[in-house]
């Protein structure tokens, strides 16, 4: 078993803010501005959109359309019966994926930036003064199966690595979450609420790129990394490179199931 560490949701190049904890602990992770069919307002959160939820935070958030991926939020949109949880992948990114050997039964953690949100007294939403940026787990997939073939993609129809624009590329792949979660009751996705256990930054570091890696994962071989990323006290995580892939030995397969438990 692999364990994918996966980057995604707004960044400095994309979105230009972190994604919001908000103040009941949701980890809303905020899916990148692209050229895509999904709306920012089509999105929702306890009855608000996320175009509003945006421009309460940034005024001037001006872009309209996203990338919802992965997909593992059920309640954001209006699903029919046939939606289930997936994560799409492609280009070089998906190489190293495939390169890495990824299969059913791996788990993708993906982690993101985000920072802690408030109240305003006007009931809308800020972000805290001069609370952290950090690097935090917000959410889980374990591949139940890889979509590779086009004519398998396309029944995805409702995900966007599934768009016809995307039909002739040599690299394009979907990654459909398992039933269930190991051998546990819970399902093969889901999300997190905020608990520190969650947070990848290390306390008092003002880089959100300076984790403090479980025991488990130190020193392992983590692709994109090297021993060169343990630099005074905490790991540097690479600041290129959207999947980052170990291999799993017991103790860090009991620290995933820890976090989806």
């Amino acid at each position: 078993m692999k364990l994918i560490l996966s980057r995604k949701g707004f960044d400095s190049e994309y979105g230009g803010m972190p994604s919001p904890i908000l103040p009941d602990g949701t980890l809303l992770s905020m899916p990148i501005p692209s050229d895509d069919e999904m709306e920012y307002k089509s999105l929702t959160y306890n009855g608000q959109n996320y175009l509003d939820i945006l421009r309460q935070l940034k005024s001037d958030f001006d872009k309209t359309n996203c990338h919802l991926d992965p997909d593992i939020r059920k309640g954001c949109f209006d699903r029919d019966d046939s939606w289930i949880a997936a994560f799409g992948q492609s280009d070089s990114a998906l190489s190293h994926l495939n390169n890495q050997g990824i299969k059913a039964g791996d788990v993708f953690l993906f982690f993101g930036w985000f920072r802690q949100t408030e109240f305003d007294s006007n009931g809308n939403l800020r972000f805290i003064k001069n609370a952290p940026n950090l690097h935090v787990i917000y959410g889980y997939l374990q591949v139940g199966k890889i979509l590779s073939d086009w004519k398998e993609i396309k029944d995805i129809y409702w995900h966007p690595h599934a768009d016809l624009r995307k039909r002739d590329k040599l690299l394009n792949a979907i990654y459909i979450a398992a039933n269930k979660f190991m051998d546990t009751n819970f399902e093969g996705y889901g999300t997190f609420k905020y608990s520190e256990k969650y947070v990848l930054t290390k306390q008092g570091e003002e880089k959100r790129t300076h984790w403090a890696l479980p025991s488990c994962l130190e020193h392992k071989k983590i692709t994109y990394h090297s021993e060169k990323n343990y630099v005074d006290g905490y790991f540097r995580s690479a600041c290129r490179g959207q999947e980052f892939v170990v291999d799993c030995d017991d103790e860090i397969k009991n620290w995933i199931i820890s976090l989806v438990l």
